[in-house]
């Protein structure tokens, strides 16, 4: 090879290892290194090589990127970029293979971002939603367990993210698996209960007691009635009695549950001085409130039993005692035959028309006699309605219980009542009076004569909606036999405003009638509410012949009843 390489000739022009190197240097170096094989090749199947990982890189972004969370999605991204670059390096440095990989690199990295972009503005919309559909699932979780369905309560709020809502809704859902003795899923509630917090109240202890009662063999079969009457059934243990033997409330033995309420549980108990079989109702007002609130729910429920318990009424269930014991207040009622209506609420098990209008006048008629003494029932609906077809007997139930949080929440966070069969008022939280227990009832007669609710909705929001907003449809046309009498009765009790529905329950009691005798005349004047008026049939008791029980002291004075001598 022949070059300047005299410094008069010209200067170095490249860098060779530590020292400046001419031209011609260079060259005798690459000439050498190629004889002894040291030189870098691009192979055959460099390109086919690196459109392989272009696509492999394009697979990641497009179908698994998306479905990981964002940091792990970014790690993803990085790391495959990263080993692509240590490929690269490899080959090129031990094997003297030169592949083409920048362009893939490039690619993985420029899509991981614009992915995470997206995934970012994804986030700003669906937490609304998210949010909106846990709501749903615990509010339909809580309407599942309050119809005894536990099981089903329990699929649905295991789905909803942990808050300190949905512990309590879940510890509240363990303590009705253990009343019916199914301490398998008790303990399965408090286990899931204890993965978001594992100091949650007793959660643990009652896991344990739980898993030994459990292993014990005390579980319940499937589908078996807790606590049915007859040789070896066990005793209902009530919430905070830690007694053996017979368990009691006030003076009254409890027997069993019957029933369960949107407060509290329903036990059939007896009163061993004068053996009176009753119905108990509990409350437990110190799950519901705390600090002044419970003060004053306790002082509300007095108040509200003792006017309930002086209402004296053919179709209002007795009230006979009210009291407080093991943290629950109860009040004891006269124990009914028969059901509620909501048995009868189906299509295909629907009561004849001349029963239901026959019911709903003299549901009316007590609608009527409380209302003109100031009492509001607030919750009227099929469940709260005792039908004996035997004795063709019919009970208002739970008046002034609705009352008792009329102004609060319960740890649910809704209104008590129930929203299908709330006024358009009622359901704004205004002041109620008489006239909204009227539109209840007409919610109800409707769903007892077609099987169905005039307003739905596939949300709370839609369903206030349309309470608010929707007529109701005419009841002809589901049940086209039906008179035009009875639909216009139907139409009326549905208004939207209070002025323009039936004013009294005497007034809507006797169109019922009227329709059920086939005249189609009805009051011909206008009725004004007032509730002020005078009320027909039998007068209020007086306090004295209602045995009302204070609660049971318990190292502080109990709650005053007013009037109480």
């Amino acid at each position: 090879l022949v070059g300047e390489m005299a410094e008069k000739l010209g200067a170095p022009a490249a860098q060779l290892g530590e020292h400046a190197a001419y031209p011609v240097e260079v060259l005798a170096q690459t000439l050498s290194s190629i004889r002894l094989g040291l030189g870098v090749t691009e192979p055959g199947w460099a390109t086919p090589a690196a459109w392989l990982v272009l696509a492999l890189g394009g697979v990641y972004l497009v179908l698994l990127a998306p479905r990981l969370a964002r940091p792990v999605g970014m790690g993803g991204g990085a790391a495959l970029a990263l080993t692509v670059v240590i490929a690269e390096w490899t080959l090129l440095r031990y094997g003297g293979l030169w592949v083409p990989l920048l362009l893939p690199v490039l690619a993985v990295l420029a899509g991981t971002t614009v992915v995470v972009l997206l995934h970012r503005g994804r986030l700003s919309v669906a937490p609304g939603r998210s949010a909106e559909a846990a709501e749903t699932d615990r509010m339909m979780g809580l309407a599942l367990q309050g119809q005894g369905q536990l099981d089903m309560a329990f699929e649905r709020l295991r789905k909803v993210p942990a808050s300190d809502a949905l512990l309590d809704n879940l510890y509240h859902l363990a303590e009705d698996f253990e009343r019916k003795r199914h301490f398998g899923k008790a303990q399965t509630v408090y286990e899931h209960i204890l993965r978001h917090d594992r100091h949650y109240k007793d959660a643990r202890s009652r896991y344990k007691r739980a898993k030994a009662q459990a292993q014990g063999g005390a579980q319940a079969p499937q589908g078996a009635k807790d606590s049915l009457p007859g040789a070896g059934a066990a005793a209902p243990r009530l919430p905070g009695d830690a007694s053996v033997g017979v368990p009691m409330l006030g003076r009254y033995q409890i027997d069993r549950e019957i029933g369960k309420g949107a407060m509290g549980v329903v036990y059939l108990g007896r009163d061993p001085k004068i053996g009176r079989v009753v119905a108990i109702k509990t409350l437990a007002l110190g799950q519901e409130f705390e600090g002044d609130a419970l003060i004053d729910a306790r002082a509300r429920f007095f108040r509200e039993a003792e006017t309930a318990g002086r209402l004296q009424h053919p179709n209002i269930v007795t009230i006979f005692d009210a009291g407080e014991e093991h943290d629950l207040a109860y009040i004891a009622m006269e124990f009914l035959k028969g059901q509620d209506l909501t048995h009868v609420c189906g299509q295909d098990r629907l009561l004849p028309v001349p029963t239901v209008l026959s019911i709903a006048a003299r549901v009316a008629d007590a609608l009527d006699y409380a209302h003109a003494h100031n009492v509001v029932h607030r919750d009227i609906k099929p469940a709260n309605i005792m039908f004996d077809s035997g004795t063709d007997a019919v009970k208002v139930t739970d008046f002034g219980i609705a009352r008792i949080t009329d102004s609060s929440k319960t740890r649910t966070g809704l209104v008590l009542g129930t929203p299908s069969f709330m006024s358009p008022e009622q359901l704004a939280g205004k002041k109620v009076d008489g006239r909204s227990d009227l539109y209840s009832l007409g919610i109800t007669l409707f769903q007892l004569l077609t099987g169905t609710l005039p307003l739905r909705g596939a949300s709370m929001t839609e369903l206030m909606h349309k309470i608010a907003s929707v007529e109701a449809p005419d009841v002809r046309q589901l049940r086209p036999e039906l008179s035009a009498a009875v639909a216009r009765v139907v139409t009326l009790s549905l208004q939207k405003r209070p002025e323009t529905r039936y004013q009294t329950g005497r007034q809507f009691a006797a169109d019922l009638r009227q329709a059920m005798a086939g005249d189609a005349r009805f009051s011909p004047e206008p009725v004004v509410y007032d509730a002020d008026r005078d009320a027909t049939g039998q007068e209020m008791a007086d306090f004295q012949e209602t045995v009302m029980e204070p609660p049971a002291v318990r190292g502080a004075a109990a709650p005053p009843i007013s009037g109480a001598p």
